[in-house]
């Protein structure tokens, strides 16, 4: 059944992937992000495929989310389900001694806060068609390197404040996340931010169990499935989707 899907950080990466797929497959998409370049960009390179919208939207700014929301309901007559997708990119941060509060607070407004409150926003309008949640987390929820303390506590609250949604809304509204490892996303940034890339060595592919680098559409095929009816019976879960690396054991050279 076609649905009605609102995508955050949608306009590039990961998010931009996801709405692709999610158009091929006959569905609606309201891509919200605090790029405009980008996302009319996306509107003009994915707009023939299915109805597809784009809205400027902070997702800190929590009078810009719920408008935004119910500007998606307007458009498209229903909403479905959400992506939260967007977040700071970059998890590298200074030594924890000289980490600044605001760089700190910024990453987690933008990658927790926000997903809350376009949570508690779209809920109203989630619960009337029995709708679903997707929270894009990270394997740093999970695992780190140096120096990314803000954005690992940001993507293990994304997976904790996953189970406790589903707890709080289900069976009225389905709520999941997904746990991303490296996902190859050089390709699906808007046109000025792409620079000259080398290809990925043959030694980054077969250091993953499945055999290569993640791609887009490995998220957006877990992402669809979870926003699908034939999920039903899935809520409160993280799939990690990193081509085997967490069950890795990795020893020094």
């Amino acid at each position: 059944m076609s649905q009605v899907i609102y995508v955050t950080g949608g306009a590039q990466g990961i998010g931009k992937g996801i709405a692709r797929y999610l158009l091929e497959r006959g569905h609606s998409v309201v891509i919200v992000d605090v790029d405009e370049e980008a996302g009319a960009e996306c509107v003009d390179e994915l707009g023939e495929i299915g109805p597809l919208h784009f809205l400027p939207v902070d997702v800190r700014d929590e009078r810009a989310v719920k408008h935004s929301l119910g500007q998606t309901v307007d458009l498209f007559g229903r909403l479905d389900g959400v992506i939260n997708n967007a977040a700071q990119a970059d998890p590298f941060m200074d030594e924890i001694e000289s980490v600044d509060l605001a760089e700190w607070q910024r990453v987690i407004d933008i990658n927790l806060t926000g997903p809350f409150l376009v949570s508690k926003h779209a809920v109203p309008h989630l619960r009337q068609n029995r709708g679903a949640i997707v929270n894009i987390a990270s394997t740093r929820a999970l695992q780190s390197e140096p120096d990314t303390e803000a954005y690992a506590a940001s993507k293990g609250g994304i997976v904790a404040l996953t189970h406790a949604l589903a707890i709080s809304l289900g069976p009225a509204v389905r709520v999941n996340a997904i746990s991303p490892g490296w996902i190859d996303v050089r390709q699906w940034q808007k046109r000025s931010a792409r620079q000259p890339t080398e290809a990925l060595s043959a030694r980054d592919h077969q250091q993953h169990p499945a055999g290569h680098v993640g791609r887009p559409d490995d998220v957006a095929a877990m992402a669809a499935y979870l926003l699908s009816q034939e999920a039903g019976f899935v809520i409160g879960q993280n799939f990690v989707i990193d081509g085997g690396m967490t069950r890795k054991m990795i020893y020094a050279d």
